[in-house]
């Protein structure tokens, strides 16, 4: 073995244990044959609840009262278009039905 080849090989080592180091130091995850990784995908933060944050709280959802009296509203509207002839149509008697009949 030549002094050249064992210089190297001392060098090689050292760069190896800074750079073990440098990775535990800083909390860097050390990969030293260059393969691909999650690891840039999974320390980035995650943004659900963000997002969920993002929008407002919708009452709608949880409380009864307000998804009866809007039943309420949708039932007395249907009640007047009815009453004005404007209601929809009952099963089998719409624009469709009548084109198959003629």
């Amino acid at each position: 073995m030549s002094f050249g080849s064992l210089k190297s090989l001392v060098a090689e080592a050292a760069i190896r244990g800074v750079t073990e180091a440098r990775a535990n130091i800083f909390g860097h995850v050390l990969n030293p044959t260059g393969q691909r990784s999650s690891h840039k995908i999974l320390r980035k933060k995650l943004i659900g609840q963000k997002v969920a944050e993002w929008y407002p709280y919708d009452i709608k959802k949880d409380d009864p009262l307000v998804m009866a009296r809007q039943e309420q509203e949708r039932l007395n509207k249907l009640e007047m278009l009815k009453r004005r002839g404007k209601g929809p149509p009952k099963k089998g008697q719409g624009k469709r039905a009548a084109k198959r009949n003629k």
